[in-house]
C-alpha cells in the first residue's frame, strides 16, 4: 500500500503534534523543488522531546508501512531530519531552529494551512 504525501504530511503532523511539538510548519514543496512534496518543520524544549517527536513520527511513518530513508541528527537531538521519500521532517532544538531559521531559505514556498 502506498501513501500519498498528503496523507504521509498529516501522519507526520499528527506525530508530532502528539509529543507536544512547538511552532509546526508546513511547507509545500511541489513545483518549487524536487527535494520532497513537503517540509515539516517543528521544534522542542530539549533534547529529549526533540527525540520523542521524531521517535514518535518515525514509529507512526513504520506504522503505515513507509520506509524511513533517512533519520540524522538523533544522538545529540539539535536537529533531526526524518526523510520520508515525499516529506522531509526537521525537528529542531529550540535555538538551532533560531539559528539555522531553513523557513526563510524556503520562503518561496507556500505554507500548508492545517484545518
Amino acid at each position: 500500500m502506498t501513501v500519498q504525501p498528503e496523507e504521509l504530511m498529516t501522519l507526520a503532523v499528527e506525530a508530532a503534534e502528539d509529543k507536544k511539538a512547538i511552532n509546526i510548519v508546513t511547507l509545500n514543496l511541489s513545483g518549487i523543488s524536487l527535494i520532497a512534496d513537503y517540509f515539516i518543520i517543528c521544534h522542542g524544549n530539549s533534547e529529549t522531546q526533540v527525540q520523542a517527536i521524531a521517535a514518535e513520527i518515525r514509529k507512526k511513518a513504520e506504522e503505515k508501512g513507509v520506509r524511513i530513508r533517512g533519520l540524522e541528527g538523533m544522538d545529540t537531538a539539535r536537529w533531526v531530519l526524518i526523510d520520508l521519500g515525499d516529506v522531509v521532517v526537521h525537528v529542531f532544538h529550540r535555538d538551532d531552529r533560531e539559528y539555522y531559521n531553513i523557513e526563510r531559505l524556503w520562503s518561496d514556498a507556500k505554507v500548508v494551512e492545517r484545518v
